[in-house]
């Protein structure tokens, strides 16, 4: 666990370097979630870059290359790449994830939100994204984060950015979740 103002401030950075290249991109973790629950510790944070050609990964390297702060690291056996920002000890490591693979494959207004200054996936595309991994590895932390997103947010959520059956499976699963579906699915209309 980091503190989330570390957490925040590496990637404060790495959003002012992305942003004076151009490059698109939005962050996601359960940092968001200890933002907006005002809580001292989050686990993790990812940025999710969007590109095309070049790809995503050159992109976020080419912006760093000259950036002391920042380090990265390929891991090319899963398509990752990891950003290391340098000013804390430990460091804090921010994955670099394409668009479209986690969230959504353009980062616009109608997908990402200001939190902080900062860029973050809306709360839909968020509960979206989330929603795809939960479907995949049944995982208690993203539970966590859906259910809190949907309790907490459901009057302010487009419905159609959330695959209805695997809200409907989620729902049935994690009875928490249950109430706040349905409330979203009546205001509309369904």
């Amino acid at each position: 666990m980091h503190e989330t103002r570390r957490l925040l401030e590496a990637a404060s950075a790495l959003s002012a370097v992305l942003q004076t290249r151009g490059v698109p991109h939005a962050f996601y973790g359960d940092v968001l979630i200890s933002l907006l629950a005002n809580q001292p510790l989050a686990a993790q944070i990812s940025c999710i870059v969007q590109g095309g050609t070049p790809h995503p990964f050159r992109l976020v390297r080419d912006a760093l290359r000259s950036a002391e702060d920042f380090s990265t690291t390929s891991s090319p056996w899963s398509d990752r790449l990891h950003v290391k920002y340098h000013r804390f000890i430990p460091p804090i490591e921010i994955e670099i994830l394409s668009a479209g693979e986690e969230g959504p494959r353009r980062l616009d207004a109608n997908t990402i939100m200001n939190v902080r200054g900062l860029p973050f996936l809306s709360v839909a595309e968020y509960i979206r994204a989330k929603l795809k991994s939960w479907t995949i590895r049944q995982s208690e932390p993203d539970a966590r984060e859906i259910t809190y997103l949907l309790n907490r947010y459901w009057d302010k959520i487009d419905i159609n950015r959330i695959p209805e059956q695997d809200m409907n499976d989620f729902a049935a699963a994690i009875p928490d979740a249950s109430r706040a579906w349905a409330s979203l699915q009546k205001k509309y209309g369904i």
